[in-house]
């Protein structure tokens, strides 16, 4: 089906993917929306992307080599031991992947996104009204716009979503993570080619090199566990929300220097509490699964459509998968009811089946931990077969495979 007016609703990198996507169906018009008016490659935490998943993505045209990345071949859980200064290392699992930036990958995405397409900063939507024949976006001056279709990539807080679903919400999972970015790499075990799990008691921070997007690197890492009873974390996380850089305050703080102090190895203590204040922030972890993809002229691609626990690393990676289904449902498909359908049937048990698997390992990492401190490598290797249902995912992270459509 050619033509059509489009609008995508968010411009990070599931909206520029959107829009990519929409181009090569072969859209009309095509106008992303983007409320934030700051320049989204300042963000700078990391993404990881399985090797395979990434030669799917590259062959689809969504991703390319010039894209900077750092090697990952491992990944090492270890626990405290002591005075040893990385700890001890419990487990070992191969770990075939590519570490990004955010903000580097969606500045190569933006490059891509087409020069015929309209892209709009600072573009607040507050509503999506659909009818019979298309759909009304509301910007927040309160100035209607119309189009044939509205693509949904406005993350976890979709205004899309909503017009769908209304009262429909991601769920609060009743954990936190803690989440940095520091320039200081040195020393890294194994030259930084290792991922890192550093497991306590109610929780893991997992730790690993990523390109800081001017030729050197950053360690990224990202710490799960019980949210700490302070007055100045937000009064109510079951609302979603976040705390960004530079909004924790002194009490917060103090919070997560005691926390790494007690349970983290010197090394990965270290160079926690070295990271810059302006890089920390809370990530409140919330989970997702709609009924439907799409209805009559509104889709959903990315966290808008399902919210995944951030431990299988696939967020990213799923809003790019879904746009290349979008785009061949597109290129199948004779009208708009073909093309949502089809790309909902390709995408749509996809995401249920990622938002399972992340909430058991969820279960397993951080609400239900084991007592990892008496593991070695064969009790690690029955406790991941065991909360992976017994197959043998020793990645456990990245997503589904392309083929699997």
């Amino acid at each position: 089906m050619r033509g059509g007016s489009i609008a995508v609703v968010g411009g990070s990198i599931a909206g520029c993917a959107a829009a990519l996507a929409a181009s090569r169906g072969g859209a009309e018009r095509i106008t992303v929306f983007e409320r934030a008016d700051a320049r989204l490659r300042d963000r700078g935490v990391g993404i990881g992307v399985h090797d395979a998943r990434y030669a799917e993505l590259r062959d689809a045209g969504y991703m390319a080599d010039e894209m900077p990345w750092a090697p990952l071949n491992r990944r090492v859980w270890s626990v405290r031991d002591g005075d040893a200064e990385h700890g001890r290392a419990i487990g070992t699992q191969p770990f075939p992947f590519r570490a990004y930036n955010w903000g580097s990958l969606w500045s190569e995405l933006r490059r891509r996104v087409p020069e015929t397409a309209t892209y709009r900063a600072g573009a607040r939507v507050e509503a999506v009204e659909q009818d019979a024949d298309g759909v009304t976006v509301r910007l927040a001056d309160g100035a209607p716009e119309r189009f044939d279709l509205v693509i949904g990539a406005d993350g976890y807080r979709s205004v899309v979503r909503e017009a769908m679903y209304p009262g429909t919400g991601a769920a609060y999972a009743g954990y936190i993570g803690w989440r940095g970015t520091s320039p200081d790499v040195s020393g890294l075990p194994s030259d930084g080619l290792d991922a890192h799990n550093i497991t306590f008691p109610g929780g893991h921070c997992m730790a690993y090199r990523i390109p800081d997007g001017s030729g050197g690197h950053r360690l990224n890492w990202v710490l799960y566990t019980a949210p700490p009873r302070i007055d100045g974390l937000h009064p109510d996380l079951r609302t979603p929300t976040s705390l960004p850089p530079g909004r924790l305050n002194a009490e917060l703080t103090e919070h997560l220097r005691a926390l790494v102090a007690e349970h983290f190895p010197p090394f990965w203590a270290a160079k926690l509490l070295s990271t810059p204040a302006e890089t920390t922030f809370i990530q409140p972890i919330y989970d997702l699964d709609v009924p439907h993809y799409a209805t009559d002229r509104m889709v959903l691609i990315g966290d808008a459509a399902s919210v995944a626990r951030p431990h299988l690393g696939a967020g990213s990676v799923k809003a790019l998968q879904d746009a290349t289904a979008l785009e061949a449902a597109w290129v199948a498909g004779e009208s708009w009811k073909e093309i949502l359908e089809g790309y909902h049937e390709a995408r749509g048990p996809v995401g249920t089946a990622m938002v399972g698997l992340a909430r058991r390992m969820g279960s397993a990492q951080v609400e239900e931990t084991p007592d990892w401190s008496a593991m070695g490598q064969a009790e690690f290797d029955a406790w991941w077969q065991e909360q992976n249902n017994g197959s043998d995912r020793r990645s456990g992270f990245g997503g589904h495979s392309l083929k699997s459509r």
